[in-house]
């Protein structure tokens, strides 16, 4: 049945469930999108169909009828909902005629009608979700009074029903990208927390050192591989170590967590660096016999304070970048472990050990390749020798300066970085920054 338009029918008359109607209409998030050809071609082909020279697909909201899709129009984008065609024609279930405007009371107040356009003839067939809601219309219109045939108005309602269903579509696809980002913010909260739990919550205080560390991820959603410690031993001296686990993920995460743990035991066990590197060893490859290699890169570091002030330190190395020792006078060298082998990966490893002394004004920083491995603007790689040059040039002096100075570095890679960065600095007070201190 087709519902024709009388001069006392539908004045000014809503909807009797207009909120619901008004909140589908919102759920659907198509007011004010810009133009789509989708839904240009349904107006297009409705026109063609009745042979008038204007269609529009037209939403209805609180006090407008915007309109998504013109055909022969001029641009038009919206017009007011009272009194309104659209407006009526989705108070029924059918398509909603208008043979000839002058005759109805009710078109005849239409700006489309008594406009410039003179619009005699509209026709309408409403958009109706699978609930029921009405959410606007697909609309031919003439200049001139006719009466379409039940043909027309049969594909006038199949025009609605495409639209309905691109709607559809197109709801679908936000709800996609929606939970698809929710997804991808729990799983970075998740990362992040989980990340916490495998690193120190706070470096402790070591009596006559300044200690700073930072961690750097390059993705967000992973967690990373990379670790550092720094703890005390029984007899007045500190174990320190930091490295890097094959994987992303919750497999590193797993093979980080039982890395760091079994670094703290050894160390209480038997404190020689490389000792420890092998309990580790002898810890992975029975953790993952039968299954794929796990393995990881460390160094492993004992500090022993002396009287004067500088401390010991004996560093060990399993397939690491060597620690940089930043001394007093400007100087900068790596601290050679060169030759340590991959820890949890060889039938029987390598690990080399080294040994030096800070003293005051010097520093220690440790690193993953993360750091090293990142792309400059030109797309090399940073490399160990453009690091001494960059901490060289900044003069750093301290454990917050080593840090501060390698996140500004980290800033300017920008994308450059595509691995985590993991960092522990180390330093011995010099007198002058001891008076400054005692002086705050």
């Amino acid at each position: 049945m087709r519902a024709t338009a009388s001069p006392a029918q539908d004045s000014a008359a809503r909807p009797a469930d207009e909120e619901a109607r008004l909140a589908a209409v919102r759920r659907y998030q198509i007011l004010d999108t810009p133009p789509d050809g989708a839904f240009d071609r349904i107006a297009a082909l409705a026109a063609r169909i009745f042979e008038v020279p204007m269609a529009t697909v037209a939403i209805v909201d609180t006090d407008r009828v915007w309109f998504k899709a013109t055909h022969g129009l001029g641009g038009m984008a919206q017009v007011g909902r009272e009194p309104g065609l659209c407006a009526s024609a989705i108070l029924h279930g059918e398509p909603y005629v208008v043979t000839d405007a002058v005759a109805d009371g009710r078109a005849l107040a239409n700006p489309l009608v008594q406009g410039e356009l003179g619009i005699r003839f509209y026709a309408a067939a409403p958009i109706t979700t699978s609930d029921g809601q009405r959410l606007g219309t697909v609309n031919v219109l003439d200049t001139r009074p006719r009466r379409p045939t039940e043909a027309q108005l049969d594909a006038l309602q199949d025009l609605a029903a495409l639209v309905m269903d691109e709607l559809e579509l197109r709801l679908s696809a936000i709800r996609t990208v929606t939970a698809e980002r929710d997804r991808r913010a729990e799983a970075e909260h998740l990362a992040r927390t989980l990340q916490r739990t495998l690193l120190p919550p706070a470096l402790p205080l070591v009596p006559g050192l300044r200690t700073a560390a930072a961690y750097h991820t390059a993705t967000a959603q992973e967690v990373g591989g990379d670790f550092y410690d720094l703890f005390p031993l029984n007899d007045g001296r500190w174990a320190f170590f930091l490295g890097d686990v094959c994987g992303k993920g919750a497999d590193a995460a797993a093979l980080t967590s039982l890395t760091r743990y079994t670094l703290r035991a050894a160390a209480i066990y038997d404190p020689d660096p490389c000792a420890a590197l092998a309990n580790l060893d002898t810890v992975l490859k029975g953790e993952y016999q039968g299954s794929s290699p796990r393995y990881c890169t460390a160094v492993f570091g004992v500090l022993t304070p002396l009287l004067d002030g500088s401390f010991d330190i004996t560093l060990a190395g399993g397939g690491h970048p060597p620690a940089l020792a930043v001394r007093a006078d400007g100087a900068i060298h790596p601290l050679s472990t060169a030759g340590g082998q991959l820890i949890g990966m060889l039938p029987r490893p390598r690990f080399v050990q080294t040994t030096t002394r800070l003293f005051p004004g010097d520093g220690l920083l440790l690193y993953t390749d993360g750091l090293t491995e990142a792309r400059t603007p030109e797309g090399t790689m940073l490399g160990e020798e453009n690091l001494i040059r960059h901490l060289a040039a900044a003069a750093v002096r301290t454990a917050d300066d080593l840090l501060e100075t390698v996140e500004v570095l980290l800033k300017r890679l920008g994308e450059g970085v595509s691995d985590d960065t993991a960092l522990l600095a180390l330093s011995v007070p010099a007198d002058s920054d001891n008076r400054t201190q005692e002086n705050r």
